[in-house]
């Protein structure tokens, strides 16, 4: 699974690739970091899998990164990381197309930092 716009977080990848087990290989994981039943096998369904990619998206795991930029800034300086996927967010919606957007600030885009 793949996305297709930018995307800054530590389990995406910068080619926008995601990283998350359920997508991982089916088998046993040489690094030892998931257990062969938490990765792809034919079983899972499409709402499984969305449903992990939601949670990615809404609470990052840290401690198995795949974009290294993003993770050192989340762990370093959690203001400069939420700043720039509010940037990055704002950039994306191309306000001039939507001007009822436009009144959205920079502090009024939430992001879970726990």
């Amino acid at each position: 699974m793949k996305f297709t716009c930018e995307m800054f977080h530590p389990n995406i990848y910068k080619d926008g690739a995601v990283c998350i087990s359920i997508l991982h290989s089916p088998g046993n994981n040489p690094n030892q970091c998931e257990d062969a039943s938490e990765r792809w096998s034919p079983v899972q369904s499409v709402e499984k899998i969305l449903i992990s990619v939601m949670s990615m998206l809404a609470g990052l795991n840290n401690e198995s990164s795949a974009n290294i930029d993003a993770s050192n800034i989340w762990r370093g300086n959690r203001k400069e990381y939420i700043a720039k996927l509010a940037r990055a967010f704002k950039d994306r919606m191309n306000f001039r197309k939507h001007p009822e957007l436009s009144r959205l600030s920079t502090a009024s885009v939430a992001f879970s930092t726990s």
